[in-house]
């Protein structure tokens, strides 16, 4: 069993082996703090190999999501102190791994967001697997409003919903409604309200707790694998991680309960 970090900016709940994380900086609109980032980044390198927590939900206390990047961080850390061109250029760096991270883990990953997700919140709920708004829900891409580009969220975006999507909505400064995000496929599913958000999260979790953690990782990583390998390199990594989760324990028990008419000893 995986010892959860002590954290500060988000709370851990983790109950029948699901890891709820829940950013809690209301007062801050839940940004992308360095605390909240740091929280983030130190729970998932505790559980991303951990087969015994079968998924993650990521959302916001007090009634939204996240208003992305701490600009009272950007205007004192980057731009009012003694940060240069390489400084900043690192800690984009940074963030962009951050983004890599929650994409990447090896698990299922479902956002839920309400009230709000702007910028940097945006670009986060896109790496997501699975992402569940309230139709209320507020979006928007200001970044360069400010001056600066969506750099690091960019790939996200434009990797959930399309690159002539992705273009429109970053050029354009676009803000749009949670039924909105839902039209142009940024969002799986459609909420009318927090409790129908957590209705709809309930009934996607049934589904993964029906599939072998193991075999979810290597899909996940299959389907991750295609923006990158050739195809002939997407054959070969394909057919190694079929024949490896083949000739697993759990794959000896899914063929064998399938055969027996019986449930396999993960699915709930």
């Amino acid at each position: 069993m995986t010892n959860l970090p002590k954290t500060s900016a988000a709370k851990l709940q983790l109950e029948d082996e699901w890891l709820t994380i829940s950013f809690n900086q209301p007062e801050k609109r839940n940004a992308l703090t360095e605390e909240l980032t740091k929280d983030i980044k130190e729970t998932f390198d505790a559980i991303s190999n951990d087969l015994s927590i079968r998924g993650v939900t990521m959302r916001g206390e007090g009634g939204i999501f996240c208003a992305g990047g701490d600009l009272k961080m950007f205007k004192t850390g980057f731009q009012g102190g003694e940060q240069g061109m390489q400084d900043v250029h690192k800690a984009s760096e940074a963030t962009g791994h951050f983004f890599d991270m929650i994409n990447s883990l090896p698990k299922p990953v479902i956002m839920l967001a309400e009230g709000a997700a702007m910028a940097g919140g945006l670009g986060m709920l896109c790496a997501g697997d699975v992402v569940v708004v309230t139709e209320d829900c507020k979006f928007a891409l200001t970044e360069t409003t400010l001056g600066i580009p969506p750099a690091q969220i960019a790939p996200f975006v434009a990797q959930r919903i399309g690159l002539s999507k992705a273009r429109r909505i970053m050029l354009t400064a676009a803000r749009f409604t949670g039924k909105e995000a839902f039209e142009m496929g940024l969002a799986d599913f459609l909420a009318k309200d927090p409790d129908d958000l957590r209705a709809i999260e309930g009934e996607i979790k049934k589904g993964v707790m029906k599939c072998a953690p193991g075999a979810n990782a290597i899909t996940k990583e299959i389907v991750l694998s295609t923006r990158n390998l050739s195809r002939e390199e997407m054959v070969q990594f394909a057919a190694k991680g079929f024949a490896k989760s083949m000739l697993s324990d759990e794959g000896m028990e899914g063929i064998s309960s399938f055969l027996e008419k019986r449930k396999p000893k993960w699915s709930k």
